[in-house]
């Protein structure tokens, strides 16, 4: 019995040594530029809150921010592939892109960005209380889809706005 238990106590160590290299190496390293962007979906979170009306349209404003731990990263234009969700169904809208498309903004940690959805006042609209999205960079979509979740109302003529600095 007493070799079994030092068996399991020598292999528990082994196990412990070849796994802890694993999991350091996975850490984000802070300052040496090699950590996982924030533009990746994993890295950050997003949220959907309402913003300012103006004439004829209702405003959501969506907002990515980026824990510490990754490497900022550069975005351009709206988010592509956007679609709105409730309780889990697909709603049919399919929205546009307005404003400048190439104009590029830093996103990650203690830089957040947002867009806005921007829903016209006359159409019908349906509930959403999440948006899916795929970012962009200068340089073409970021693979991975991001979620959004607030509730919002969202319409035919619905457009997405380019990713703009700050909260």
């Amino acid at each position: 019995m007493r070799t079994n238990h030092k068996t399991a106590v020598t292999l528990a160590a082994v196990l412990l040594a070849v796994a802890t290299p694993a999991v350091a190496q996975a850490s984000p390293a802070a300052e040496s530029g090699t950590a996982p962007s924030a533009c990746r979906p994993a890295n950050h979170a997003a949220k959907i809150t309402e913003a300012p009306a103006s004439a004829g349209h209702h405003h959501y404003r969506v907002t990515l921010r980026a824990p510490h731990g990754y490497d900022p990263c550069e975005l351009a234009g709206s988010p592509s592939d956007v679609r709105f969700s409730d309780h889990g169904s697909r709603t049919r809208i399919t929205p546009g892109h307005y404003g400048d498309q190439r104009a590029v903004v830093t996103f990650g940690p203690g830089h957040p960005v947002h867009f806005d959805i921007q829903v016209p006042n006359d159409a019908r609209q349906v509930l959403a209380d999440e948006a899916s999205f795929t970012l962009q960079a200068p340089d073409g979509q970021i693979p991975g889809t991001s979620f959004a979740e607030g509730g919002l109302k969202v319409a035919t003529g619905t457009l997405i706005g380019p990713v703009q600095p700050g909260a």
